[in-house]
């Protein structure tokens, strides 16, 4: 996942809207968004690549209430070939019943063990404990990268967010180029989960950076070039699936996810449903 563009409670009727791309390999084993079998409340796409740990997945939701997504933080020179895969991470958070500050303070001596990832965690089964977290294994310090030695639980305030392949927020071209044109397409939202294609249009964005606006992360300025846009397509690697995610406050919500090969789409799927046992139904903000 290389683009999420994310709003917690800052809309009358949505306390979450997720628009995210996730970018990889073509020819990488992907299964799209379902109801897992072996774990039947996670909604979410499935990685079916032969990984170090366990495969997990890129962004999903339970059927109470909780939401998970990781970007991966680019770093060419610290990449570690044996490390594990970091899909397993929203797994681990969407399976086990922690707040995300109790998943961080518990499961933070294993982060070390996976290349720079960024996580997010929300719980959303309790209106008045709703919480968003967001933990990254990587510090910036200067102009470089470095592993972190110590997690802070960082909840975030209600707002609008950008998170690419850097810490959360840092201004990349894509993000900065995208989260006002979400923000907009928030504003124009009446909340009643419709027009998942306006959300879907601003991620399909493929501009490219001007070369002064390119961040430097150790690859080579032309795949640097390349990654700059939202919506990435070169002949091997680009953007496999955008999803849209919209949670009422009254608990129903849709995903929408849009597949694509290096042809164009492959697929695009709809699911729909109520948290179970919600009681942001007799919520009102």
């Amino acid at each position: 996942m290389c683009l999420i563009l994310f709003s917690w409670k800052s809309h009358p009727k949505y306390p979450l809207v997720v628009a995210a791309n996730r970018d990889e390999f073509y020819e990488r084993d992907t299964s799209g968004i379902a109801w897992w079998e072996e774990k039947p409340h996670i909604l979410a796409g499935r990685d079916r690549a032969d990984v170090q740990g366990s495969p997990g997945t890129w962004l999903g939701i339970t059927k109470t209430g909780r939401f998970s997504a990781v970007t991966n933080v680019r770093s060419a020179s610290e990449k570690k070939p044996d490390a594990r895969t970091r899909g397993e991470l929203p797994l681990l958070f969407l399976s086990g019943e922690e707040k995300p500050k109790e998943f961080i303070q518990q499961h933070s001596k294993r982060f070390d063990a996976y290349n720079g990832f960024n996580l997010l965690m929300a719980d959303l089964s309790n209106p008045e404990e709703a919480e968003m977290h967001w933990v990254s294994n990587r510090i910036l310090m200067g102009k470089s990268v470095r592993p972190r030695k110590s997690y802070s639980p960082q909840a975030l305030n209600p707002g609008v967010y950008g998170l690419s392949n850097a810490m959360l927020d840092t201004p990349w071209p894509k993000v900065n180029h995208r989260i006002s044109i979400f923000a907009q397409t928030i504003a124009m939202d009446d909340g009643e989960l419709k027009n998942a294609d306006h959300y879907l249009r601003l991620l399909a964005d493929p501009h490219e950076a001007p070369d002064q606006e390119l961040p430097n992360t150790g690859v080579s300025p032309e795949w640097e070039k390349a990654l700059s846009a939202a919506f990435i397509k070169t002949p091997h690697y680009g953007t496999r699936s955008s999803t849209v995610l919209r949670v009422r406050y009254d608990g129903t919500f849709e995903m929408v996810e849009r597949r694509f090969d290096a042809n164009g789409v492959v697929a695009h799927d709809v699911v729909t449903g109520g948290l179970i046992g919600s009681p942001w139904a007799n919520y009102s903000i």
